[in-house]
């Protein structure tokens, strides 16, 4: 039967539930608290590998980008030439305009059908490279260690995965596609223009930069208010989190005023930090227009001159409003790439911590010669076992456990002894630093960590529920069970009259994480899940913490019907649970310090009487 905690997509998110104090920074050697270096040429080469399966959309979306460019830019030349053609009141070379505004209209919708097709190629392109990188590295944490997931905070993995990947699909493919466009226009513009005046292109080559310096200085400005604008509103969003996630205790100590002047003054500091930041972006778009219009005021001049004068060279009135027209184009790519070079910059960013995660060392994979456990029969062999998560930090030392089939052991002490850790290195989430651990005679190093997890059934302290019916969630570990067999685990594990009771029953959706659902309901259909899978050695971390007193006779019953014949361990911190195990085993600083049943340790007077004492001294 298989482990409804051995899935594909389970082991990361059930993994990093049972991770023991394993004293490891959940922020200080990991890549989320720094930007990994990476040459940039190795950022781009890795990301065009993962456009070159598209190349077919890239390539089409540049040439109708250049295509576009060209297109918009012979406008203003049919235009001027459109002008030329009218002398004056009366005088209008109709034979000559019609086929000319004709051609004007073609070359308008050809520019707009290649914009179009540009356009749709990048969005394309976009989401096809995104969808890849987003597999790839959701592939990649199901294939880390858990030392991996435990030694980096979970919300940072989450973000590699979906912003990061984002940043880099709308930062390059389309930062670039508006890069390219944006040198194509200016290129472009400034051969149109030589072509018609040098001395008039090289008088919009030398005030343009005008509105270039213009931008920059304000945007300068700007970023820095706009940086403490998403600071404090980051500030703002955890203060209101924790408010609200934490309504009972603010009601509860009558904190409501003085929490509402914490988010006042907080508040208070954005609003100052937005309209700032507000004020000097607002600023651009009006700055850079004036500086155009001065622009444009100066090549109009000048323009007006050639045609008066022909001085510094002969132009017709067609031909000035072709550069009037040009000025304002070979004015716009230079804004838009300043602001596109940001954008990639930031998509550059988020890729190398995008590679820092596809390129971290996974799980050591199988042995060749590794196999599958077919018929698990639960004898566990413990021998000598030595562990530590940080080598010089000893946790686990000269650990011997015999559990024979059947036998019921629990696992007891104080908080950092090392009692979960335990469970972790049964399952081979991590692999131990000395000894060996041996089921039905066989070195679990020897074996398939598939076949191994699925002999293994674990019902935590922490329940997992995913947004799904309740036969869903029950029947995660066997997908391919029947209602009947899914409505008796329920029942043995007590959970099938409150299921009854739900509106729709068994197909009641749960929300996320249980919903509205006690925590003893939830931890009732995690037990009912294992015990639809039938496992062959049970592991149970305070399985029944969470459930009422009468509750937890009832399933503690169930629990010595489904443990008959099997191996179990059980963690436990409430004493009263384990009085029955065949074997108690005591630990303390990671090592064994006394083993044995119930009343033989009792007896003793030792340390597991001390901890029994202290929790029972009262009521006995």
């Amino acid at each position: 039967m298989s482990n409804p905690y051995q899935s594909v997509g389970s082991v990361a998110t059930v993994a990093s539930s049972i991770s023991g104090n394993n004293g490891l920074d959940s922020m200080g050697d990991g890549p989320e608290g720094r930007v990994p270096q990476m040459p940039t040429g190795e950022v781009a080469r890795r990301l065009l590998s993962y456009v070159r399966p598209h190349m077919g959309s890239f390539v089409v979306s540049f040439v109708s980008a250049a295509i576009s460019v060209v297109l918009q830019l012979y406008v203003p030349i049919l235009t001027g030439q459109g002008i030329d053609l009218i002398v004056s009141a009366g005088q209008v070379d109709f034979g000559a305009l019609i086929p000319l505004l004709e051609r004007l209209a073609l070359v308008i919708v050809g520019a707009a059908a290649f914009q179009w097709l540009q356009g749709y190629c990048v969005s394309r392109l976009s989401y096809e490279t995104v969808r890849d990188m987003r597999v790839e590295a959701n592939d990649k944490l199901f294939r880390m260690p858990l030392s991996f997931v435990d030694s980096h905070a979970h919300g940072d993995l989450i973000s590699r995965v979906v912003n990061d990947v984002d940043q880099v699909g709308d930062g390059l493919l389309q930062g670039f596609t508006q890069l390219f466009t944006g040198v194509v226009t200016i290129v472009g513009t400034l051969v149109f223009m030589l072509s018609i005046s040098v001395p008039m292109a090289v008088v919009v080559v030398l005030v343009t930069p005008l509105s270039v310096i213009v931008a920059s200085l304000i945007a300068k400005l700007s970023n820095h208010s706009f940086a403490s604008q998403q600071r404090i509103q980051g500030q703002l969003g955890g203060y209101v989190e924790e408010l609200v996630g934490s309504q009972k205790l603010v009601d509860t100590f009558a904190y409501g005023d003085r929490a509402q002047e914490g988010f006042d003054s907080i508040n208070g500091e954005l609003y100052t930090a937005g309209e700032r930041a507000q004020f000097l972006s607002s600023l651009s778009n009006p700055g850079t227009r004036f500086v155009n219009n001065v622009i444009y005021a100066v090549v109009a001049i000048i323009g007006c001159m050639c045609v008066i004068t022909g001085v510094p060279a002969p132009l017709t009135v067609g031909q000035v409003q072709t550069f009037l027209s040009y000025a304002n184009q070979y004015t716009k790519p230079f804004n838009e790439i300043t602001s596109v070079i940001t954008q990639i910059q930031t998509a550059f960013a988020s890729a190398r911590r995008l590679f820092a995660l596809l390129d971290a060392a996974e799980e050591e994979p199988d042995p060749a010669d590794a196999h599958e456990l077919a018929h698990p029969k639960g004898d566990v062999q413990i021998d000598h076992v030595d562990f530590s998560y940080v080598k010089d930090r000893p946790l686990l030392q000269d650990i011997c456990v015999h559990a024979r089939p059947g036998m019921r052991f629990a696992l007891v002490g104080p908080t950092g002894c090392g009692k979960t850790t335990l469970i972790n290195l049964l399952l081979r989430f991590y692999d131990v630093d000395a000894g060996d651990i041996r089921l039905d005679g066989e070195s679990i190093a020897r074996l398939t960590r598939s076949s191994l997890r699925r002999a293994f059934g674990m019902v935590l302290q922490d329940t997992w529920l995913f947004e799904g019916t309740v036969h869903d969630n029950i029947a995660y570990g066997r997908p391919d069970a029947t209602r009947e067999e899914v409505e008796a685990a329920a029942r043995r594990a007590h959970a099938h009259a409150f299921i009854e009771a739900l509106p729709k029953g068994y197909d009641t959706v749960i929300p996320e994480d249980g919903g509205t659902f006690s925590q003893g309901q939830k931890q009732l259909l995690c037990i009912a899940r294992v015990m639809l899978t039938n496992p062959a050695i049970l592991l149970l971390d305070e399985a029944t913490s969470s459930i009422d007193t009468r509750t937890e006779l009832q399933v503690q019953a169930a629990f010595d019907e489904m443990i008959a014949g099997r191996t179990s361990f059980i963690v436990a911190h409430r004493l009263s649970t384990i009085r029955n195990a065949d074997c108690i085993l005591v630990m303390r600083d990671g090592k064994i310090i006394e083993r044995g049943g119930h009343d033989e340790l009792l007896a003793r007077g030792g340390a597991y009487a001390e901890l029994y004492n202290s929790q029972f001294a009262t009521s006995e």
